[in-house]
């Protein structure tokens, strides 16, 4: 069924009300005061309904006016998104980004590019998949996402280097790979559990470093695993960037140990398709290299 009511009319009615009279309406938005009285009496007569009464000079919303203003405000908030919408497709901005990245980069950091990314692109809809190892260069060979954030460049893409990430060997303060009285060794750490990150790929086609310890716990996700290590019931190699507050406060360790207590890796950027990339997707990958540039340089020092 056809509306009855037009958005021109609704936008009367709320003029009207928003500046307290036909007269201050008329002259706030530039229409004639006949024009907007026969606009809000063209709605009355749809409706059935008495909106506005005219009380001396100003006019005031009726009991029904009041719920019917606030509903004609979603209808037009809705036209005027749909509307935008239609620009951002007209000048080729995406409707829709899909991400994969890697779990090492640090989740608050990543939150603060996604909300500054949609102040700018509001009616682009992310798509984000948090992947380990190869589950998004599967994705990526796939062309099921936009943007791949990893540790591994598929074969066949060009990767961006972002930054380095060290990774370092930690604990929990009681662990009693912390009471050595001397520095720990590869053999040492074998008779502990140690946490591994599982590779979300469904190939699994890569593996985490794992010193074939008498125990191991696999889990899918790093918090989960920076959480058992805080609990003792483990060791693993893990992102400085992941555990900064940890190592400060004292919750988590590092393991002093005679060789390997750090790691190192390079965490890359990679475009579905780089030179069909939109806007929205040029301004997310910006903000992403902008991001990790001010991490580095504070881990650095710099």
């Amino acid at each position: 069924m056809a509306p009855k009511v037009t958005l021109e009319q609704w936008r009367a009615f709320q003029a009207v009300v928003e500046y307290g009279g036909y007269a201050q309406a008329a002259q706030a938005i530039h229409k004639t005061q006949s024009t907007l009285s026969y606009a809000v009496q063209k709605l009355e007569q749809s409706l059935g309904l008495q909106v506005l009464e005219v009380i001396g000079r100003k006019a005031q919303l009726t009991a029904a006016g009041e719920v019917l203003l606030r509903r004609s405000r979603q209808v037009l908030e809705g036209a005027l998104s749909l509307e935008q919408v239609a620009a951002s497709l007209s000048r080729g901005i995406e409707p829709r980004l899909d991400l994969a990245i890697d779990v090492v980069f640090p989740y608050d950091e990543l939150l603060c590019v996604l909300a500054q990314f949609s102040d700018s692109f509001p009616d682009t809809r992310i798509e984000l998949v948090e992947s380990v190892l190869s589950g998004g260069h599967d994705l990526l060979l796939a062309g099921l996402v936009d943007v791949l954030v990893s540790t591994v460049v598929p074969p066949g893409f060009v990767g961006e280097p972002l930054m380095r990430l060290e990774f370092v060997c930690v604990t929990c303060p009681e662990h009693p790979l912390q009471t050595l009285q001397r520095s720990a060794t590869l053999q040492d750490l074998k008779q502990y559990r140690q946490m591994v990150t599982r590779d979300s790929g469904p190939q699994r086609r890569f593996s985490a470093p794992w010193l074939e310890a008498e125990q191991r716990w696999t889990v899918s996700n790093l918090t989960t695993s920076i959480r058992a290590i805080k609990q003792g019931l483990g060791f693993a190699w893990v992102p400085r960037l992941q555990i900064q507050d940890e190592l400060r406060s004292g919750a988590l360790l590092p393991l002093d140990m005679e060789e390997g207590g750090l790691r190192y890796g390079e965490l890359y950027l990679v475009y579905k398709d780089k030179d069909g990339a939109g806007p929205a997707t040029r301004y997310l990958t910006d903000l992403l290299q902008a991001s990790c540039e001010r991490m580095q340089k504070a881990y650095t020092g710099e």
